[in-house]
């Protein structure tokens, strides 16, 4: 019986280790952001190749619940510029509670500054949810549902993987993020309609 409560607890608890960068820089999923910031002493590097721009991204801990990201954006029909976004963790996520983070994104308006509060909060056989809402890019509610296809597995090591769908307040977008090694993740699927691929690196 402690060992079934034991693992209810893991699987209701989030997996930082396998977080990564989105699209934007910030600790998410692929466009949306969710309530993760990454610990002190851990950063984060990705790429983004998508349909209508390519996107270099980095984040870093700026301290105890901060997190600094931000992401230079290469547009195939638009000037490239970089943005920056700043996220704080109002509430970590336990078992029976959410996280919260409130953030925001493109602080020096080079696209579109945007704010957002979201939260996310783990549920039985490897689901986890992202609600949140926000101006500028989100334009009101957005979500996401991640599940995971080995439950279980810690570390972010292979074969760890997890379904995502999203919405970014604008479109649909799937994705399948699996650990090529531990710390080095592929993001790839749709956005939008379009294909993508995406590589990113967590260093602990």
């Amino acid at each position: 019986m402690k060992i079934k409560i034991c693992l209810l607890i893991l699987c209701l608890l989030p997996s930082l280790a396998v977080a990564a960068p989105s699209s934007k820089g910030s600790t998410g999923n692929i466009d949306t952001p969710s309530a993760d910031v990454l610990r002190p002493g851990q950063a984060a590097i990705g790429y983004y190749n998508l349909e209508d721009d390519k996107s270099v991204v980095g984040t870093i801990s700026a301290g105890k619940n901060v997190e600094v990201s931000a992401a230079y954006v290469e547009g195939r029909q638009e000037d490239d510029f970089t943005k920056v976004n700043i996220k704080y963790a109002i509430a970590q996520e336990g078992v029976l509670t959410p996280g919260i983070a409130a953030g925001i994104e493109d602080i020096g308006d080079r696209s579109e500054r945007t704010a957002y509060l979201v939260a996310s909060k783990s549920l039985p056989q490897g689901i986890r949810l992202h609600i949140g809402g926000g101006n500028g890019n989100y334009d009101g509610v957005f979500f996401a549902v991640e599940k995971k296809l080995v439950p279980l597995s810690v570390g972010g090591a292979f074969p760890d993987s997890s379904l995502i769908v999203e919405n970014n307040g604008h479109h649909m977008n799937y994705g399948l993020r699996m650990s090529i090694s531990p710390g080095l993740k592929m993001t790839t699927g749709w956005r939008g309609g379009d294909p993508f691929i995406a590589i990113s690196y967590n260093y602990y």
